[in-house]
């Protein structure tokens, strides 16, 4: 049987058609809406998987009353059952199980083919909510033409995956009078918890596939990039794209000239963009230019990564790269699950193999977030951490803060004082690593902050509790403690806690460390540390908690400063091992973490155990808690488990009692029966 024809053509005839009835100026497949969105759809893959050539059948850019402007993309079919195809949560598919690109369902699939238009708009232009529309239709028995229509709303909102917008049979509601209404829902829309779950996590796994295959390309084809380079190199060039609406354009990638001309080489140009929006955020001025220094010493005044080699620089070749293969991820609201992928695979790059470099492992953001809680922080809380790594820590700390402003201040004005606030003179980070420092900064810009005191200092050695920025002769006055230090450090890093806290007046810590710390690994330290110290929990944490970096077994230790620790003073030992997710390490797999046992609800447990005590257990068992004591002389006895009494009860005496009877019985009968069948022989 042959295939029935298209009916295409018809299919657009009748759209366009509508478009033109309702006064709307549309442009067709080669037609110009303006120069950014043509660029950004000769830039993005092709829907075949090409280079560029991405031509929409239509496309319009409306504006609403608040004067907003809106792009929508258009894909037109012309046979039944193409207008979109959906995954199991009502997500049209774009990738394929293994995570690449599926360009056959893209090309095949109205709807799947314009939301593929609008990523490309996301990822390359200012534009931050496109309109994707599929419409397809076939001829019925008899003769007459049938259409359906799928509309589909984009944006970092959605984490830029297709978000069915409703149903409709034509266009209208693009037309001016009813477009606004259009637009309200469109805002009114909101992903449910589980879609947005899964949605984060597909995304987060498409990071790490494309982080991969950077690092690859740049490791294969980019020769002279030492690992320290392309760290330095990704970072400018992210800071670089980022852009500030209304104030800092992203570069791009036509902006890099490859001119050898001193003063307008790439590298040059590159500079002053980062210098420019350094400014836009306020970054205080000292910080700004360590910040371009580093930039410019380690990397982009280089001759060689700028000297034009077939009319093309290596700077502006890795450029483009990195904005291909990451721009989507920082611009669409993923910035904390960008950056801790980012750092992981990062971190990888630089191929540390030194024993005092390689245990630096990210900490999970939900333990980041854990530690920041357990340290009991809130919006008036000043946050420090002494081994900051990529500044994870901070960040969580930095949201809890914000999070809790927003609950207690009611005036937005002050509101917004208290954020500036919080991120200039609230949170102070040391890290020692010139490489991970600069991805703590980018982490904070990324976070929306770049005037954090994140500093490039060893803070064992060359810190004395000073803001690192503007304010570097007051004190910073510490009262919350948040750390994750490098184990090979002395007494597996508690050195960093007994410096942190005795610069404490009051307050509370809590730090995730290699056990051993616990046990005798660190006696002197934990000494110190009780004379000013109460040592409040110790949280035995699952053992393949940070898998695929390291299986030590850790705890996490909470402090209140300032109070010495008693003989008498009581500690919560609880056994978190238990924690309700459920990991794996398989590099196909869509998510190697799943709460399969309450495990959000289990973690907030955690947190009321400490602060009020056995009364609120729930989740964890009976067995999982205990209060008990410890000797301040020692410093070695901080692991202790709920002890396990052996002495028999009467309910233990009973059933061994009825256990033994029952054999006796069964003895008997068995016996009975033996001597029967005997007698019946």
């Amino acid at each position: 049987m042959s295939k029935k024809q298209s009916v295409e053509p018809q299919i657009a005839d009748l759209g366009n058609g509508w478009l033109k009835t309702y006064h709307l100026d549309y442009k067709l497949e080669q037609g110009s809406l303006n120069e950014e969105i043509d660029n950004a759809l000769s830039e993005y893959a092709s829907k075949s998987g090409g280079k560029g050539g991405n031509r929409p059948d239509c496309k319009l850019l409306l504006q609403d009353s608040n004067l907003d402007y809106y792009p929508v993309l258009i894909e037109y079919k012309g046979y039944k059952d193409k207008l979109a195809k959906l995954n199991v949560n009502g997500i049209p598919i774009l990738k394929k199980s293994n995570n690449d690109d599926d360009y056959k369902t893209i090309n095949n699939y109205a709807v799947n083919g314009a939301i593929h238009y609008a990523k490309a708009l996301l990822q390359y232009t200012s534009y931050e909510h496109v309109i994707a529309i599929g419409m397809t239709g076939y001829e019925d028995e008899g003769g007459m033409l049938q259409h359906e229509i799928g509309v589909y709303y984009v944006s970092g909102k959605n984490f830029a995956f297709g978000q069915k917008a409703g149903d409709y049979t034509d266009f209208s509601f693009l037309k001016k009078e009813n477009f606004d209404a259009f637009i309200k829902k469109l805002q009114s829309l909101n992903l449910t918890q589980e879609a947005r779950l899964l949605a984060k996590e597909e995304r987060e796994t498409e990071i790490t596939s494309r982080l991969v295959r950077l690092n690859n390309d740049i490791y294969k084809n980019e020769h002279g990039l030492g690992e320290s380079a392309r760290v330095y190199l990704v970072a400018a060039s992210i800071i670089a794209n980022l852009g500030i609406k209304g104030k800092v354009r992203p570069l791009e990638k036509s902006d890099l000239k490859c001119s050898p001309e001193k003063g307008n080489r790439d590298g040059d140009i590159m500079l002053r963009k980062i210098d420019t929006f350094l400014s836009e955020k306020n970054v205080p001025e000292d910080k700004k230019n360590l910040i371009i220094e580093s930039f410019s010493e380690k990397l982009l005044t280089n001759s060689n990564i700028n000297k034009p080699i077939n009319g093309e620089t290596q700077l502006k070749r890795v450029f483009s790269k990195v904005i291909d293969d990451l721009g989507l991820y920082y611009k669409i609201g993923l910035t904390t699950d960008f950056t801790g992928k980012l750092f992981n695979e990062m971190y990888n790059w630089l191929g540390f193999t030194q024993d005092k470099l390689n245990d630096v492992v990210l900490t999970p953001t939900y333990v980041a977030s854990l530690l920041a809680r357990l340290a009991r922080v809130n919006m008036d809380s000043y946050v420090w951490d002494f081994a900051t790594g990529s500044a994870g820590l901070l960040v969580a700390s930095m949201n809890i803060m914000m999070d809790d402003a927003k609950k207690k201040i009611k005036s937005p004005e002050e509101l917004q004082k208290k954020i500036i606030h919080i991120k200039a003179n609230q949170l102070l980070g040391l890290e020692i690593l010139p490489e991970i420092y600069m991805l703590a900064i980018l982490n904070m810009i990324l976070m929306g902050d770049g005037s954090s005191n994140i500093l490039n200092r060893d803070s064992l050695k060359d810190f004395e509790g000073n803001y690192g920025f503007v304010h570097t002769n007051d004190k910073f006055p510490a009262t919350a403690f948040v750390l994750n230090p490098p184990y090979s450090a002395s007494g597996n890093g508690m050195v960093f806690v007994e410096k942190a806290l005795s610069m404490m007046h009051s307050g509370y810590a809590a730090i995730i460390i290699q056990n051993s710390a616990g046990s005798g690994k660190a006696t002197t330290y934990n000494q110190e540390i009780l004379k000013h110290s109460t040592l409040l929990a110790s949280i035995k944490m699952p053992l393949d908690l940070f898998v695929g970096k390291s299986s030590v077994q850790t705890n996490i230790y909470v402090f209140q400063v300032g109070l010495p620790h008693e003989a008498d003073s009581v500690v919560k030992f609880i056994d978190f091992t238990n924690d309700g997710y459920t990991r794996t390490n398989r590099k196909k797999a869509s998510t190697n973490l799943r709460d399969t046992d309450h495990a959000k609800e289990r973690y907030t447990e955690v947190v009321n155990l400490v602060k009020f005590g056995k009364k609120k257990l729930h989740y964890l068992k009976e067995t999982d808690y205990y209060e008990g004591t410890i000797d301040p002389a020692k410093g070695d006895d901080w692991n202790q488990s709920a002890p396990i009494d052996t002495r028999p009860t009467l309910d233990d005496f009973k059933k061994t009692v009825g256990d033994y009877l029952a054999w006796e019985v069964s003895n008997i009968l068995k016996n009975d029966a033996e001597g029967e069948q005997r007698l019946g022989k």
